[in-house]
């Protein structure tokens, strides 16, 4: 949101915040969801990098295409460890990882 339309909205008696603030999450929560669609974003990046659709990543990892889908979009039924070892065995190496970790989820726009 730009300044100018927070201002206004505060002006009219609005309170402004995020997702933390609207779900009243704790620092550490807030890490972890930020960390699980850093995992998912990079997931789908590199599946599409490889030109691979999702049955496809599905069959090289031993899963469904439906659960690959549910990977990309970070399900509350995926777990971090679930999706750190979809990546291992898609051949990202640990400091990949880590790399993705430290840079956190990508911006969406439009």
């Amino acid at each position: 949101m730009d300044d100018k339309t927070k201002k206004r909205l505060v002006a009219a008696g609005w309170s402004t915040g995020d997702a933390r603030d609207f779900l009243e999450l704790s620092d550490s929560e807030a890490e972890f969801i930020e960390m699980k669609l850093a995992l998912a974003q990079d997931l789908r990046a590199r599946r599409r990098l490889r030109h691979l659709n999702q049955t496809q990543v599905a069959r090289i990892v031993g899963s469904s295409q439906s659960r690959v889908a549910k990977m990309e979009a970070a399900d509350p039924s995926v777990s971090l460890d679930l999706l750190v070892k979809t990546l291992l065995k898609l051949g990202v190496a640990r400091a990949e990882l880590a790399e993705t970790l430290s840079q956190g989820p990508k911006s969406v726009v439009g």
